[in-house]
């Protein structure tokens, strides 16, 4: 379901579910707001299930001493330190941080286009509380006018994150970043380095031709997980007790040598890629 949104309406709370609650730190000027998830899972919701007769797989807490279950309130979360398990209460993970455990603040502030999209993870819709509304609504707005984003940190769930707060469509979006050793290297590739300058003109100038004949604005709405619509169709036909066509595809790689003919023969087709 899409949650239309501009500046002068708020998330429906009725829909959704605060994920957070704290402040924006911005100078001085503090502005008290909640998180909310901006995206859902589209996948179907598969059971696990006994092969022998259906029924339900259950996953248990088990204590791997006594082979006993072990309740969730009995539960707790240590660290293995000198081959001595240290068990973290909630007060500890909140000492560790106090501050960011409440407040975001925006430690500087960067051009929105330089951010390596390599960086970004798990984007949140950020929503004022009534206070700070035109708080709220300055930092919006002067965002959107100086084309810049805020860098900040906060801890959510136990675990410090890297976060961008940037305008989006009359809103303020709260997106997680990755820290920069959690991006691998690409040294280790087999890359085709000089690969490069065995490309003929005559099929550069091909290639260029075909990828401008595909052009078109970029539209995210033209794309749907076909595949998960393809798998309930599945579903349905063996629910109705038809036997499901198999799509049967083989894959043939353009050789070296195949390269202009192919790229010539793609133009020539006049059919964009769906």
């Amino acid at each position: 379901m899409a949650y239309p949104l501009d500046a002068n309406k708020y998330i429906n709370q009725s829909t959704m579910r605060a994920i957070w609650s704290g402040t924006i730190g911005f100078g001085l000027v503090n502005i008290p707001v909640k998180l909310y998830s901006a995206v859902q899972d589209s996948r179907l919701d598969l059971d696990m299930l006994d092969k022998r007769d259906h029924a339900h797989i259950k996953f248990h807490r088990v204590n791997e001493g006594t082979g006993k279950e072990v309740p969730w309130d009995k539960i707790v979360k240590g660290y293995l330190y000198n081959d001595e398990y240290i068990i973290l209460e909630d007060e500890d993970f909140e000492a560790a941080a106090p501050e960011k455990t409440k407040i975001i603040n925006i430690e500087s502030f960067v051009e929105e286009t330089a951010i390596d999209d390599i960086y970004f993870e798990t984007p949140y819709f950020i929503e004022p509380e009534k206070s700070g509304a035109k708080a709220y609504a300055l930092l919006l707005k002067t965002l959107e006018q100086t084309g810049k984003a805020g860098i900040g940190r906060f801890v959510l769930r136990t675990s410090e994150h890297v976060v961008v707060i940037r305008p989006r469509e009359g809103y303020l979006l709260l997106q997680q970043l990755r820290f920069q050793e959690e991006i691998r290297s690409a040294e280790d590739l087999a890359l085709p380095t000089g690969t490069a300058a065995k490309i003929q003109k005559k099929e550069l100038d091909m290639a260029v031709k075909l990828v401008e004949s595909y052009t078109t604005d970029f539209d995210i709405s033209q794309y749907k997980d076909e595949y998960n619509a393809e798998l309930l169709k599945i579903i349905k036909q063996k629910a109705s007790g038809k036997k499901r066509t198999v799509k049967k595809m083989k894959v043939v790689h353009t050789k070296s040598t195949d390269l202009f003919s192919q790229l010539k023969a793609s133009l020539g087709n006049g059919k964009r890629a769906s």
